[in-house]
């Protein structure tokens, strides 16, 4: 997502959304007043020992340099950010309070903004990803639903589609590729969100019936989407049988490379990744038939697995912990290439964020004073 909801960022007009960005290759990635966070590149040194405090490092500073910069929730960074970070907690520290203050202010200017208006485009995925950012903050930090999320929320149910989705662009995959990629987003939004469904209306009650159904009978477009589908189930168990969960679980297990990371290039042909725009990019790269390991998928790939009751100690859960921990970077990141363009590599983002949680979930790291 590249658009406030009040300004629609003039920076990034409709007619250019699914066009290539025009960018120096030594560009940073990040760079706002007081911060500068190098061009991600495949090259950049592998760390000698793994540093929570280095990872933690890149993305606080990443979402405050595109805050910042940019001043909306984007997918790949901002949205990432409030999605994720309450959960780690538990290592990270609390977030910081100016999170919540900014998404507070994201959801009020989009309560500005008409529901005709909101349908648009990709609007409903940004109030997706708000949604679930302050339902995160309720369950991981506040405990409690306030009435802020809710409110979130009850917009968030407003925007849905006819079919049971929620809209999106179809040019920027992974996140901004379709509305079945939304969908699981609005989701677990709700899922996560305390108390919520417990005091739903009856017409709430019919918007949620409609997702679930959705997410039921629609067919991921990919192995990707059905990676998210099964991170949705994790949060609604009752979405999907046993029997469909362990298919999925079995997919995830057929994917994993032999050293022990998976790659989100072998989840979706080139066409399937959103409207097929990025398809001749991709088969033109060198590593198009024998893809790397990655970041992004190696990590959410665990995260999901273990969220499913996958245990720790599974032989092949270790094999990627220590494919995670033998190839995180000297910035603190880890490196997945972009499905979009070979310009800012945003996905290295989402492709920390899912490492720790990762890493996390298989006790596999402690506080951050505790690595120093």
């Amino acid at each position: 997502m590249r658009s406030n909801l009040a300004l629609l960022l003039t920076t990034v007009t409709a007619a250019l959304a699914c066009g290539a960005r025009s960018t120096a290759a030594a560009d940073p990635q990040y760079s706002a007043e007081g911060i500068t966070i190098p061009a991600a590149t495949a090259d950049e040194p592998i760390r000698k020992q793994f540093s929570l405090e280095a990872a933690q490092n890149y993305l606080e500073q990443g979402a405050l340099a595109w805050k910042r910069s940019r001043n909306c929730i984007a997918c790949h960074t901002t949205g990432t950010y409030v999605q994720l970070r309450p959960s780690l907690s538990p290592v990270l520290g609390t977030p910081p309070q100016e999170l919540r203050e900014f998404l507070v202010e994201q959801v009020n200017e989009a309560h500005g903004t008409s529901i005709d208006e909101l349908k648009k485009g990709i609007k409903p995925t940004e109030v997706a990803y708000m949604a679930h950012g302050m339902a995160e903050w309720d369950a991981h930090v506040a405990g409690k639903l306030s009435p802020e999320t809710r409110s979130a929320l009850s917009l968030l149910l407003k925007l849905q589609s006819a079919d049971g989705s929620w809209g999106n662009t179809t040019c920027w995959p992974p996140f901004e590729s379709s509305n079945y990629q939304a969908a699981t987003v609005a989701a677990l939004a709700i899922a996560a969100a305390p108390g919520f469904t417990r005091d739903l209306t009856p017409e709430q009650s019919q918007v949620v019936a409609k997702l679930v159904k959705y997410l039921q009978t629609q067919p991921a477009p990919h192995d990707y989407g059905r990676l998210l589908l099964l991170w949705t189930s994790n949060h609604m168990p009752k979405l999907l049988s046993t029997e469909q969960r362990q298919a999925i679980i079995e997919m995830l297990w057929s994917h994993q490379q032999p050293d022990g990371g998976w790659s989100i290039r072998t989840f979706s042909t080139p066409e399937t990744w959103g409207g097929g725009n990025r398809a001749q990019k991709l088969r033109a790269e060198t590593e198009f038939k024998q893809p790397p390991s990655d970041g992004h998928q190696t990590g959410l790939v665990v995260f999901v697995l273990r969220q499913a009751n996958v245990p720790a100690t599974d032989p092949r859960i270790q094999r990627a912990v220590q494919w995670l921990k033998s190839n995180q970077r000297q910035s603190g990141r880890w490196w997945t290439r972009s499905l979009n363009t070979d310009n800012y590599h945003f996905i290295t983002y989402s492709g920390t964020f899912y490492p720790l949680l990762a890493l996390y979930h298989c006790n596999a790291i402690t506080t951050v004073s505790q690595n120093k």
